[in-house]
């Protein structure tokens, strides 16, 4: 439990996702933080904002404070019972006719019943606190991919802007050209039809942009037209983590895991708690009666005295098979807890695994984009221009090699995106920043 304050501040307020940013705080309005959005998002504020709006968060918060009150409720003894009876004919009795009476009494479980069942409920606790740090680190990353996939779209509509400009200046080109007998009609509809093309992607790409301007609204409790302006880029970030690392650190810091290992240790309380279920509990009580004065010639000399005395139960659990089948109940339960956590772990692994490969392809891709095949289209536009013009290479080729390039320039910046959206995943399973090594808790090796 020791990493319990680390995780509470590193994922729940975003740092995971940010790094160049850390000055990440909850201490900010939400007006104050809206009017930001409205003419630049950035992610810090975007995380800021949800944590103070979003109803999800919210209720896992309020879910926590039932399970610390169902706590305090189940660890204290059972309300004591007051009874009370009224004889319409009232008993008689030696000492007179006795008109009502009076119970009182108070159902003790076995020493040590409470404090079992109090490490019961006390795990139940501990788990809704991790459910809470799972919701939020949910929001984190829904926040977060949706925030990358705004960058790229808002990217890619300036990618599209520009090749729509070069364009309509190709397609003025080769009219002329065709003009001159320097190309064919064929290269004039091609080129018109590139253009129609990519003002299609920018209509497009604009309508996507407000469907990822809603989302993000949404999470951050909003109504779905409230203004947000340009999302503003982060760093770029590398990993220094292993996959096998990451593996480590997923086991130790992953939700799901923390609490199927809180189940376990449930079911081995509950184990014990059944050991004292099946042990007799006491009930201690009070009770006194109303005597009335008798209606005799001579009565005795403690007539119409109250009657009072001291009552003392004794539950027994004498149906042994109800008790085996108790303890029997509790045992499977603990095996089926430790199978779901080895069953969440290998699930855990096998989703890290297929992060990894994602977030490394994503690397290649943009090197590979980056450094060769984006430089060489350029390259390969700049000499087929120059070609064209000098009568020594088609139109048509010119606008192949235009085109391809549009497309290594969306291509980089869809890999920069899901590279993003990838390393905020690991990040989440792992629990710590993967571009930086994290200091090791107190009291650890």
């Amino acid at each position: 439990m020791k990493r319990f304050a680390i995780l509470s501040v590193v994922l729940c307020f975003g740092f995971l996702v940010f790094p160049q940013d850390r000055s990440f705080a909850t201490r900010e309005t939400l007006p104050e933080i809206k009017v930001r959005l409205s003419t630049a998002i950035q992610l810090s504020d975007l995380l800021n904002y949800a944590y103070l709006s979003n109803p999800a968060i919210t209720a896992s918060k309020e879910s926590w404070k039932i399970f610390i009150e169902n706590y305090r409720i189940g660890k204290t003894y059972p309300d004591p019972q007051l009874m009370t009876t009224f004889f319409p004919s009232p008993i008689e009795t030696r000492l007179g006719p006795q008109d009502w009476n009076l119970t009182l009494s108070q159902a003790i479980p076995f020493p040590g019943t409470l404090t079992r069942k109090g490490r019961v409920l006390e795990a139940d606790v501990r788990i809704a606190r991790l459910r809470v740090d799972k919701t939020m680190k949910e929001i984190v990353r829904s926040i977060s991919t949706s925030f990358y996939e705004l960058i790229y779209i808002q990217k890619a509509i300036h990618i599209a802007q520009a090749n729509l400009s070069l364009n309509k200046r190709l397609s003025a080109i080769s009219q002329n050209a065709y003009a001159k007998n320097k190309a064919l009609f064929y290269d004039v509809s091609k080129a018109q039809a590139q253009t129609a093309q990519i003002q299609y992607d920018i209509l497009l790409l604009r309508e996507l942009e407000q469907t990822e301007k809603t989302k993000l609204n949404t999470l951050l409790n909003r109504s779905p037209d409230d203004a947000l302006g340009n999302a503003i880029s982060l760093l770029p970030r590398q990993t220094v983590y292993s996959l096998n690392e990451i593996y480590d650190l997923a086991m130790e810091n992953q939700e799901d895991i923390l609490i199927a290992g809180e189940k376990i240790q449930k079911s081995e309380d509950a184990i014990q708690l059944t050991k004292f279920e099946n042990l007799p509990s006491f009930k201690l009580g009070l009770f006194y009666a109303g005597i009335g004065h008798p209606e005799v010639a001579t009565p005795p000399q403690d007539a119409g005295d109250d009657a009072v005395g001291v009552q003392l139960g004794l539950n027994l659990p004498l149906w042994f098979g109800k008790n085996k089948s108790r303890t029997t109940k509790a045992l499977a339960v603990r095996a089926k807890a430790r199978a779901n956590k080895r069953l969440t772990a290998n699930r855990t692994k096998a989703v890290i695994s297929r992060l990894w490969f994602k977030l490394e392809n994503s690397k290649r891709l943009i090197a590979l984009y980056k450094n060769q095949l984006l430089p060489q289209a350029l390259a390969s536009v700049q000499t087929a221009e120059s070609w064209f013009r000098e009568d020594q290479g088609s139109f048509a080729d010119f606008l192949e090699i235009q085109a391809t390039a549009y497309n290594f320039q969306l291509s980089l910046e869809r890999a920069r995106a899901d590279y993003g959206i990838t390393l905020v995943a690991l990040e989440q399973l792992a629990g710590v920043l993967l571009d930086t090594h994290q200091p090791a808790a107190k009291g650890e090796n």
